[in-house]
């Protein structure tokens, strides 16, 4: 779908060739426990991607647009079947360790997302769904998690060994886990799944992997007609089809078991652009149908460029600081 790695998904291998990550919080790296779940607000979880882009402080995001969760980005192979910051920084004692902490002891919690466009990939790097559950597994027990996004793209997902794999690991995880929460993200067309995500789906659906969420990224179209809030309702109503059709679901079921994790502002392609207006229109349709999950990427880029600004760290369109976020924080589940 992609010809180049975009900034959605490229920002992981610049930031795994250099370990220089800015002081995040100034808490120490000891664990702090989870805080009881708020109803809803895991649902509403924007991307950060604390290795690139500049990143804000997760507790200054929190205290200005009153978002609790954030998905943070990318876990990915240290070239084995170990899991590591970007393949490169330790799970814990590290800086992401004490973004962590700070955003629990302001009351929030996070997601954390395994896999991105670029980089090594855990699902290729471990030769076996129980060993890929087991790197899974080293994320979840670093931090106690309540939930865990698989992005799953580039070679990754195009290839049907892989997707198996994955999929066969996260029924491991959710056997051993009982109540954390899966997703899996993925690329879509504008009418929903590409023949990649539907097997990925149905792959799901035969192995008996109760997954929270399948979700999509509905922009780096390569084309689309309308504007991108109606695309991403296309995209979103194919995804629902193909859920309903692999599960057998009814549809409000199938519903509630879709997501989309959208980009704010200019894409990677050239002439798409997603608006605040196309926030709220899928900001609509989530209130109406009651998805699994409302995103984007990212918190970083959810501020306007300045001179020579880096389309990893700003929008690229004109917006007030934190615009795109204090719509997606308005969904509730």
């Amino acid at each position: 779908m992609h010809t180049a790695a975009p900034r959605r998904r490229a920002a992981a291998v610049a930031a795994g060739l250099s370990c220089l990550v800015l002081p995040l919080v100034a808490s120490g790296p000891k664990a702090v426990a989870s805080p009881p779940l708020a109803a809803g607000t895991m649902a509403a979880a924007p991307y950060e991607y604390l290795g690139w882009g500049n990143p804000q402080k997760p507790t200054d995001v929190m205290a200005a647009t009153g978002v609790k969760w954030f998905t943070l980005a990318f876990i990915l192979s240290d070239g084995g079947c170990n899991p590591k910051w970007d393949g490169s920084r330790a799970l814990t004692g590290g800086s992401d360790q004490s973004a962590i902490n700070a955003i629990r002891g302001a009351g929030g919690d996070v997601v954390i997302s395994v896999g991105g466009w670029s980089g090594n990939k855990l699902g290729e790097k471990c030769s076996s769904a129980s060993a890929l559950a087991g790197a899974y597994r080293k994320v979840i027990d670093a931090y106690h998690l309540k939930a865990l996004d698989i992005d799953i793209e580039n070679t990754e997902f195009s290839n049907a060994t892989v997707r198996k794999r994955v999929v066969d690991a996260l029924k491991i995880v959710k056997t051993n886990n009982p109540g954390i929460v899966t997703y899996v993200t993925m690329g879509t067309t504008p009418t929903g799944p590409d023949a990649n995500g539907k097997d990925l789906i149905k792959k799901g659906a035969a192995a008996g992997l109760a997954n929270d969420g399948w979700v999509v990224m509905p922009f780096d179209f390569g084309g689309h007609s309308g504007s991108m809030g109606s695309a991403t309702v296309s995209a979103l109503e194919g995804l629902k089809a193909a859920v309903k059709s692999a599960y057998g679901y009814g549809d409000d079921t199938a519903y509630r078991h879709i997501g989309v994790s959208s980009m704010n502002g200019k894409t990677d392609e050239a002439g798409e652009t997603v608006t605040t207006g196309d926030f709220q229109t899928i900001l609509g349709y989530a209130k109406q149908h009651h998805i699994a999950r409302y995103s984007f990427w990212s918190v970083n880029r959810d501020r306007q460029c300045g001179s020579g600004g880096s389309g990893d760290s700003c929008s690229g369109v004109s917006q007030a600081p934190y615009a795109f976020t204090k719509i997606v924080v308005q969904y509730t589940g």
